[in-house]
Order: structure tokens, then sequence, then C-alpha cells
């Protein structure tokens, strides 16, 4: 029988007690992955983890982490500081986590069932979230350096086509593992 002030969120149950230190666990992870990663331009396991983290534990708990995420390490980034940009980057990330979160509540199919189609499906989920995360970071730095919209699109192609297929990629290979791993840490099952 479950410890009555457990809680279920997302794939994973959890007290409310857990949720803070999860919430500071993974958003610490996604701060040294984007360090550690510092010299591979636009491949950051970062987006994997506040997706998972959604998926995990629920959207609220995602997006906190994508939120909190940005807002360490865009202020305390090596390229600089940017307020429209970091409100950019901080909303969109957080996009990743509501999906995440959207997906483990209508989602019929578990991570213990997952399949090659599973991960199919969280690549392509993960492809046009990275799609829609391009253009709305794109877009906000275009305005705040006064740059015409369409050419910084345009002009971002490249960036864009190396983060979308790497996170489709790390997406289809990440996404169960890392659900999986992360029951076995919390529950030993």
């Amino acid at each position: 029988m479950d410890h009555p002030s457990k809680v279920a969120v997302g794939l994973i149950t959890v007290r409310p007690t857990q949720k803070a230190s999860i919430i500071a666990v993974m958003t610490a992870t996604c701060i040294a992955s984007n360090y550690a990663m510092i010299g591979i331009a636009n491949v950051k396991i970062m987006d994997l983890l506040v997706f998972v983290t959604g998926l995990a534990f629920g959207h609220v708990t995602g997006m906190t982490v994508g939120v909190l995420t940005w807002l360490i390490y865009g202020i305390l980034n090596p390229y600089g500081f940017s307020l429209p940009v970091l409100i950019a980057t901080a909303s969109m990330e957080a996009l990743y986590g509501l999906a995440g979160g959207l997906l483990s509540r209508y989602s019929k199919e578990t991570v213990a069932e997952a399949s090659l189609s599973a991960s199919l499906k969280y690549a392509i989920v993960g492809f046009i979230l990275t799609f829609i995360y391009d253009v709305g970071t794109s877009a906000a730095f275009a305005v705040s350096v006064g740059m015409d919209v369409g050419v910084a699109l345009v002009s971002g192609i490249p960036f864009a086509v190396v983060h979308e297929g790497s996170n489709a990629v790390l997406f289809f290979l990440g996404v169960v593992p890392a659900v999986k791993g992360i029951n076995r840490l919390l529950h030993g099952g």
C-alpha cells in the first residue's frame, strides 16, 4: 500500500517533500550539462532533461526546472546577458516541461511498456518542440538587437538544424532510459 502522503505526479509517484529536491537536482543537472557541453554548439541535453522532468513528475515541475535553469544559466552565461533573450529562452524552455507533463497525462503507454514506436514518438516531439524553441528565441534575439526577424530566422537555419536534429536523436535515445532510471532511483523499481 502506498504511503498516504504520496501523490501521483506524471509517471512517477513522489512525496510532496521530494518535489523541491527533484527541482533542485534536475535544475543543477541541466546547468552543469550546459557548462560541460559549452564547446559543442547547439547540442545540449538540457532540453531532454526538462522534458523528462515533466514526463516523470508532471508539467509544473518540468516547467519550473526549465525556467529556473535559464534564469540561472542565462544570467551566468559566458556568452553574455540579454533580458529579452533570457525571457524568451526561459519561456520557451518551459514548453519542454509542459509538453512532457501533458504527454504523461494523456498517453496510454507507460515507460515500462515503451517500444521503438514510443522512442520515435519522443524523437518527433523533441524535434517539434525544438523547432518552436528556435523560432521563438531567434525572434526574441532579433527584436532585442534591432534585426529583421525574417533575416534572423533565415541566418539561424544552420544552427537550428543542428539543434533540432540533435534533440530528435537525444529524445529518441534518452527519454525512456532516463525515466526508467529516475523510477529506479526513487522507488528501487
